[in-house]
């Protein structure tokens, strides 16, 4: 097994929440692929898979988290950084939690984890991206207190999309939330 991250602390049901490593890529891929219930099929496991290179495991480990269960399997992440380009904003790149952990807090945690993480280095805002499709996510952001921000256009549901922001036909939802 490879080096383990320091363990930052211990969270109910013998949860331990600690830094990532390199050696905790492979295991986050697969998480990737198998967390979200299908969605978008084996194209869509790709593409989660492909936001999340062995790099934020290299370079962001410091702003970045792993829950993991007493058997060591992964059980929630957060990736996020701090912005290189505007230094008042921190960013969370991607948080997945596995089924069976859902709406037990955890999610909550590992966000407010991040935001102490982020007002410690002086950042006064975080932000994220979700795609338009993911109402569950833009529901979850929303009572995390995030705000949508404007986009280039609104949808049927009223909310604000930025539209081809991460290439052609990838359209996203972009939120702030203050801290």
């Amino acid at each position: 097994m490879t080096e383990r991250g320091r363990v930052l602390e211990q969270l109910p049901g013998h949860l331990t929440l600690r830094r990532p490593t390199p050696g905790d890529h492979a295991r986050l891929q697969q998480a990737l692929a198998a967390w979200w219930d299908g969605l978008g099929g084996e194209a869509g496991a790709t593409q989660r898979q492909l936001l999340v290179p062995r790099l934020f495991l290299q370079h962001f480990a410091d702003t970045s988290f792993l829950v993991e269960r007493p058997d060591q399997s992964l059980h929630a992440f957060l990736i996020g950084f701090l912005s290189q380009t505007d230094p008042g904003a921190a960013y969370i790149h991607f948080v997945g939690v596995c089924p069976e952990g859902r709406r037990e807090g955890i999610g909550s945690t590992l966000y407010e984890r991040f935001f102490t993480a982020a007002r410690a280095a002086g950042r006064r805002q975080v932000r994220c991206i979700t795609s338009p499709n993911n109402r569950n996510s833009i529901a979850y952001h929303s009572r995390m207190g995030f705000q949508l921000e404007p986009g280039d256009r609104i949808d049927d549901d009223g909310v604000p999309v930025h539209g081809d922001y991460d290439g052609p036909g990838l359209d996203r939802v972009c939120f702030v939330r203050e801290l």
